[in-house]
């Protein structure tokens, strides 16, 4: 004998009542603000007219047609991969050590892994001009002390700088998601593996990287979107010529006061990053759907 449950609509009706406002306020302050946004990518704009409410497609065809905003969005996505790759790279390391400290030195090295998102980004990324100087700086005195480089290096106003300072502002989160991917491992399947004979780089490389992927996965993509569309560090370490897709998009809205074409590259950078991330969200679900379960 079967039995069926129907749903109850009074439950309905009052999820649907508690859930109206936070409804309400997502509206009023993503969707509206969004769709405002894209309305005024259509618009026209003038040094004397300013901004005319017409539908043109003039902002969209000369970001196509002008290579200046293709080595912009190549500039904007080649920083963030390298970020990413360089935040991958240190991270899962840094999380799998981490995850194997013991008492009251796990909880230390977690707050100090942390603490730097306790600190505006933009005071992080001064440090980095400071450190970065000009051939003065302590990085290239560092460098230069033990006999790494015979000249001083250029980091400010450079992609190189721009890399480094945005991994090092991302690398928490890199951290904390192969961290938490980390905690669902059972530490037994290593001891066996070590008890069976398998050296411990088999052990890292068969067991644990396999099963903490997604993790690993999940963590580059939170840092290429974060990275990508990061503002306050590539202003800073790459200036005013230097430009990504937010610096631009900032220049468009309040030097220029161009507000249509900066509202085009500010919606282009939006669309890009849902593609990237919700591509990479299905093909990582598809790939590890046993370990979503």
């Amino acid at each position: 004998m079967s039995t069926t449950v129907s749903a109850n609509p009074s439950d309905a009706r009052t999820g649907l009542t508690l859930a109206l406002p936070a409804l309400m306020l997502f509206t009023g302050v993503v969707v509206i603000p969004l769709a405002m946004t894209v309305l005024l990518s259509f618009h026209d704009w003038g040094q004397y007219k300013g901004i005319e409410p017409v539908f043109i497609l003039k902002n969209w065809i000369e970001i196509v047609d002008d290579p200046y905003y293709a080595d912009m969005f190549w500039r904007t996505f080649r920083v963030a991969v390298l970020a990413t790759l360089i935040t991958a790279v240190f991270g899962v390391p840094e999380a799998y050590i981490l995850n194997r400290m013991q008492g009251p030195w796990k909880g230390l090295f977690l707050l100090i892994i942390i603490g730097p998102l306790l600190i505006s980004v933009v005071a992080r990324t001064l440090g980095w001009a400071l450190l970065f100087g000009g051939n003065n700086g302590l990085v290239n005195k560092l460098l230069m002390t033990s006999g790494l480089i015979a000249s001083p290096l250029r980091f400010m106003f450079t992609e190189t700088g721009m890399v480094i300072a945005l991994a090092h502002a991302m690398m928490p989160f890199m951290v904390l998601a192969v961290w938490t991917a980390l905690q669902r491992l059972d530490p037994q399947v290593e001891n066996a593996a070590l008890s069976l004979g398998a050296g411990s780089f088999t052990v890292i490389r068969r067991i644990v990287l396999p099963q903490i992927m997604p993790g690993v996965l999940s963590g580059a993509i939170i840092v290429f979107s974060l990275s990508a569309s990061a503002f306050a560090t590539p202003a800073i370490i790459g200036g005013r010529r230097l430009k990504v897709a937010a610096t631009l998009a900032y220049d468009e809205f309040l030097n220029t006061l161009n507000w249509p074409l900066g509202a085009a590259v500010a919606v282009l950078l939006l669309i890009a990053l849902v593609l990237i991330v919700v591509g990479s969200n299905a093909l990582i679900e598809r790939r590890y759907q046993e370990m979503f379960r």
